[in-house]
Formats: C-alpha cells, sequence, structure tokens
C-alpha cells in the first residue's frame, strides 16, 4: 500500500486547517501537499488512525456535531465534511462536540520552536489559565508576551482560526463536559471547576455553544460504580506510547510515602489549592494501552480543582507528545530510541526541580536517597491515601525557612543547601514560576542568575518542570558516555540534528546508557 503524507496545522488558501508531517499507509499521496484538498484529508478521517487523534476535527453538516479523527461512527459523506484544526474553530463554526468520541479526551499538541512559538505559546498560556475563575483580558495576555494586543490577536487568529477568548471559552467548556459525562460532581462544582466565575456564565455559554443545558449531558451519562473518595477521568494519547519505559522511569525514582508504582498504575499524593485553601490529597493514573488512555483517580477533596489536576497529568505523563516528528528527529541516534520515547515530567514544577538539584553530580540512587531524607524530615503527613503513602512533598516556604544545619545533617552539601534555599524562595515570593505555562526564556535566566544551578540543572528544570522539548544538558554524563564524546561544544553540534526533540534525544540516551 502506498504512503500518504498530510500537512498538519497547514493553512489552507480558504482559511481552514490541515494536518502537516504525518505518515500512514493509504492511498497515493497528492503532487502538491502545502494544497491538500477535502479529499486527501477525508481519507485521513477515513484511516481511523489513532495517530491522527487531536491533529484535526471532523465537522459534519448534516449532525451539526464534530468529531475526532478516530471516531467509531458511520462514515459521513465526504460532501457534508469540514475540517478544523483544533476544536474551538469547530464551535466556532457553529459545531456542537460529539458524544461519542468526545472531544475533550483527545490529545493536545505540545509546544514547540517554530515561526508560530508565539502563538503557541499563548495558547499555552491560555490552557494553563483555563480552571482559573476569572476573566481572562488579550491585554493581558499580549503584556505577558511583550506586545500588543493586536498583533496577539492576528497570530492567534492565523495560527488557530479563532480568537484567543473563544479559544479560552472551548477550552473551559471542553474541560465542563468531560467532568459532567465522567463525574458525579454538581453543576455548581462543574462550572467553578472549569474555570467560570459563576453558574450563570456556564449556564449561558454551554447553551450559546452547545445549544443543550449541563443536565442534559449528566442525564446522558452511563452510571459506573465508583469509589466514593475519589472521582475518575480518562486522558488520552496519541500512540506509540513507551508505557513500559515511562513506569520504569518512575519506578526508579519513587519516594516512599509520596509516591508508588504497582503494574501499570502510579499513585501519589500532592497539595492543590482549592479556593484559597491548601488541600492535600492524592492521584492514581493507570495506563490502559490498548485503549491509549489514562484512567485517573482523583480524591474527592481535590474535585474543585479537577481542571487543574488534568492539565497537570498531561504535563507529568507527556500525554499531547507528538511520537511522528519525534521519530522521524530521533532517527539519526545512534542508539535505538524505541517506539513512543516520552519525556516524564511532574505534578508539582517545585517538587521536579528540587529532584534536579538534589540528583546533581551524583548517581540515580544517592540522589533518590537524599531527597527521600528531605521529605521525611520537611514533608507534611496526610491521611486516607491509597498505597499505604502518607507524606507530601515538602512546600517551597518550608525548604526556604528549614534550618541550614538541619539540611546538611540529611548529607546534602553545602553549596546544595544553598542552591535548594534560593530556589526554594524565589517560587515562594513568585519569581520564579515552574510550570509549561511559564516564560521559557525568563525562567531560564532567573534559574542562572541563582547561586548552585549550572547550565546542566537549568536545562534538565526546563525539560522536566517547564516541559520544553528541546531542552538539552550536553554536560550530561550518561550522554557523553553513550555518545562516546566528552566535550560539550562537540555534543552540542551533534544534537542539532535532533532538534526541536532534543529533550527526547536525551532520554533515548540516558536510557541506552543503563546496564
Amino acid at each position: 500500500m502506498a504512503t500518504y503524507h498530510v500537512a498538519m496545522v497547514m493553512t489552507l488558501r480558504d482559511g481552514r486547517q490541515a494536518p502537516r508531517a504525518a505518515t500512514v499507509p493509504m492511498a497515493p499521496a497528492p503532487t502538491a501537499m502545502a494544497d491538500a484538498t477535502d479529499a486527501e484529508l477525508y481519507r485521513a478521517y477515513a484511516s481511523r488512525d489513532a495517530r491522527f487523534d487531536g491533529r484535526f476535527f471532523v465537522g459534519v453538516s448534516s449532525t451539526g456535531v464534530y468529531c475526532r479523527p478516530v471516531c467509531r461512527v458511520r462514515t459521513p459523506l465526504q460532501r457534508n465534511c469540514r475540517f478544523f484544526g483544533n476544536a474551538a474553530a469547530a464551535e466556532s463554526a457553529g459545531f456542537r462536540p460529539c458524544l461519542l468520541c468526545r472531544p475533550e479526551l483527545a490529545p493536545g499538541l505540545a509546544r514547540v520552536d517554530s515561526s508560530h512559538a508565539l502563538a503557541q505559546h499563548a495558547a499555552r498560556l491560555i490552557d494553563s489559565a483555563v480552571t482559573q475563575s476569572r476573566e481572562l483580558a488579550t491585554r493581558e495576555l499580549a503584556a505577558r508576551l511583550g506586545v500588543s494586543d493586536r498583533h496577539l490577536r492576528r497570530i492567534f487568529v492565523a495560527a488557530f482560526g479563532v480568537s484567543p477568548i473563544d479559544y479560552l471559552t472551548t477550552r473551559r467548556l471542553l474541560v465542563a463536559k468531560q467532568l459532567l459525562t465522567d463525574t458525579d460532581l454538581a453543576v455548581t462544582q462543574v462550572a467553578l471547576a472549569s474555570g467560570f466565575s459563576s453558574v450563570r456564565r456556564f449556564n449561558d455559554a454551554f447553551a450559546q455553544h452547545y445549544a443543550l443545558c449541563p443536565t442534559a449531558l449528566r442525564r446522558r451519562r452511563a452510571i459506573t460504580s465508583a469509589a466514593a473518595d475519589a472521582v475518575h477521568l480518562r486522558l488520552g494519547w496519541r500512540p506509540p506510547y513507551d508505557v513500559c519505559g515511562v513506569l520504569d522511569f518512575m519506578a526508579q525514582r519513587a519516594l516512599t510515602g509520596v509516591e508508588s508504582v504497582e503494574g501499570l498504575a502510579v499513585t501519589r499524593t500532592l497539595e492543590l489549592a482549592v479556593g484559597a485553601r491548601p488541600t492535600p490529597g492524592w492521584v492514581t493514573c493507570r495506563f490502559a494501552p490498548d485503549e491509549h488512555v489514562v484512567q485517573v483517580a482523583v480524591a474527592r477533596v481535590l474535585a474543585p480543582a479537577l481542571g487543574n489536576v488534568t492539565a497537570r497529568v498531561r504535563h507529568w505523563l507527556d500525554l499531547d507528545a507528538d511520537p511522528q516528528p519525534i521519530a522521524v528527529a530521533l532517527a539519526s541516534l545512534p542508539v535505538d530510541a524505541g517506539a513512543g520515547t516520552r519525556v516524564v515530567g511532574g505534578l508539582d514544577g517545585f517538587e521536579t526541580a528540587v529532584r534536579v538539584v538534589l540528583g546533581q553530580q551524583v548517581t540515580l540512587a544517592v540522589g533518590r536517597r537524599l531527597t527521600q531524607r528531605l521529605v521525611e524530615a520537611l514533608g507534611q503527613g496526610i491521611e486516607g491515601a491509597p498505597c499505604g503513602l502518607n507524606r507530601l512533598f515538602p512546600t517551597p516556604q518550608a525548604v526556604a525557612s528549614a534550618d541550614a544545619g538541619q539540611l546538611a545533617r540529611l548529607g546534602i552539601t553545602r553549596q546544595r543547601v544553598r542552591a535548594l534555599q534560593a530556589l526554594a524562595g524565589a517560587v515562594a515570593a513568585g519569581a520564579v514560576e515552574l510550570h509549561p505555562a511559564a516564560p521559557l526564556q525568563a525562567t531560564l535566566d532567573t534559574l542562572r542568575e541563582l547561586p548552585g544551578l549550572g547550565e546542566w540543572t537549568v536545562q534538565m528544570i526546563a525539560m522536566r518542570a517547564l516541559g520544553w522539548p528541546d531542552a538539552f544538558a550536553s554536560g550530561d554524563a550518561a550522554v557523553q558516555r553513550t555518545l562516546g564524546l566528552r566535550d560539550a561544544r562537540q555534543i552540542e553540534r551533534r544534537a542539532q540534528a535532533w532538534r526541536p526533540w532534543r529533550a527526547y534525544a536525551q532520554a533515548a540516551l540516558t536510557r541506552s546508557d543503563r546496564p
């Protein structure tokens, strides 16, 4: 069978958006990829290939709904199909989300370093604000990005086909739709958890976009048995996904009392703000490889923050990665990268950064042991978590205010104590933010100014806490051993071939170094 190439997030002549750079077995390819036709996109849709999931959506004029490319309903006639690059564009055109394939479950697209980086970063900032119960002004977003609000609207519409505010509204509605379908939360809780400032605004947006009231979806929801102390969600990924590699990574670094890896499930504690009050809880993620989803159970006390939890889990497990272009970039590695390489992030950016600092210039076992001692000394206790978990990771305030001598007695060197407390103080004071929506360059510059944080540490924090796919620590010992090179400049030159996915290259090189 011939190979067919479809262009992904490419704006066509009539303003539509089509997918770019995916390769699937199909009918013969057209001669001009940039001028992809509806027939070509229709064939991509008809393939039901999960690798297209989240890259585009299909609006069906005969039903008024839009679907994911993996939807299992009977394939509609081509003349009834319209194609969109994102869910917001489909909803802006008047289509409602399909209740069967559920567009809110589609994996997103991780940001990359490209000509559309500014618009993509704006989308990431909007995603981070989805569950915040406040209005997000375009002027505020533009100021954070260092551009005018007029310029931001122009590049955002060019990249996504909708305005930033329409994009935000769609994202909030899809979060709400998932909570209504998958949980038994009250409608008021769903409205607040999905970022709406009031139930009235929530109901108005639902009626305007979906021509439904929220309770109509609740009536359609299948009743399932669930633990009374948890709410349950499903999150999708785009295959292939190296489930064993991700679980192995976590198992090697698991902290007693904080996290547990058993079979295909990982459970861990976390603390999130519910309203203005820090609330301890837990989350369990169980991989279902055959379904390409993660089954997520969240402590019920964290239900008002479910939107926030969802975003953190997607980053933690790297669910929005696009394996096809990553595999192309990693083809020149001197080792077998394997299928579906992922870069594991974290549920909390500060915790991830602390683990990196304590792992500087020591073995994995030593870094884990030092981190365990820190947890036991400064971590708050928690009750009611599964798998015998009983402790939270220390907060920035706890680390910043700890006695330096106490930290030194844990076996942490004086220089590393200084680095830890400087980092904790900066995070506690709000001088540095450690999450995927944080401004990359400004954050890296701030980290470099902190005492004891070298370039290896900064790049690893960018990779795992900020979710930057092109982060690369050329001074990493495992990378040097695998490549057989000691000169960081030589390694940097060689790594240019793996851009903008060098973080995935580093993950593959590091994994190959293990016996």
